[in-house]
């Protein structure tokens, strides 16, 4: 009786290969034939799953980020109904530093993926990474409201100024002298981003 096939399992395992592969050698290492090697599986049936190098990196791209969202809602969700918006943050943000094997890798792996990117390559594009950064900033704003209130003003620019540290300290999380700061440097940034700005405060009394 022949095996039966999870089609989706097996597109699981072509781009988990693909990381592997981004991740020692950078974009341009994946190839079919690497690919292939890593996942133990042909350079046929590679092809067959995905026609081009450019349709394994687009579906290799969107796993990283998929694994991230799982990630963000199970961390968020452990924490309850009633969680602080500081909390909720915490542990989204925390998820994004590459503080273990695994998420150093995607971090890696992003970061060829931006690189790639930033060449104008056929093989991934600018308009191909765009897909996780508005997600985040949006997350952040709705925390930020709950913190300051829904009219709030300065919430949508204080929420990018956050996404946009959160991905430096990523980067800079991957040097090892780095990653034990990085921890206390998100509450430091926390303590001042999430007090209500100058603009939203009460004028001082006479």
């Amino acid at each position: 009786m022949p095996k039966l096939v999870d089609h989706e399992v097996r597109r699981r395992e072509i781009t988990t290969a693909v990381r592997t592969v981004m991740a020692r050698g950078g974009l341009e290492a994946a190839t079919f034939q690497s690919v292939a090697a890593e996942a133990g599986i042909s350079v046929r049936l590679v092809q067959y799953y995905f026609g081009t190098k450019r349709e394994f990196l687009l579906a290799t791209h969107r796993a990283v980020l998929e694994d991230a969202a799982i990630r963000f809602g199970q961390r968020v969700a452990a924490l309850g109904a009633d969680a602080a918006p500081r909390d909720a943050l915490r542990v989204i943000l925390t998820e994004l530093l590459p503080l273990d094997d695994g998420r150093r890798q995607d971090t890696i792996v992003l970061d060829a993926f931006h690189a790639a990117a930033l060449t104008g390559g056929e093989s991934f594009r600018m308009a191909d990474a765009t897909g996780g950064f508005r997600p985040l900033v949006d997350v952040i704003a709705h925390y930020l409201r709950q913190t300051r209130g829904p009219t709030a003003p300065a919430v949508d620019l204080d929420a990018e100024l956050i996404a946009f540290a959160t991905v430096g300290l990523v980067q800079a999380t991957l040097e090892p002298a780095t990653a034990a700061l990085a921890p206390a440097l998100l509450e430091r940034l926390f303590d001042r981003m999430l007090a209500p700005a100058p603009e939203d405060a009460a004028p001082p009394k006479n």
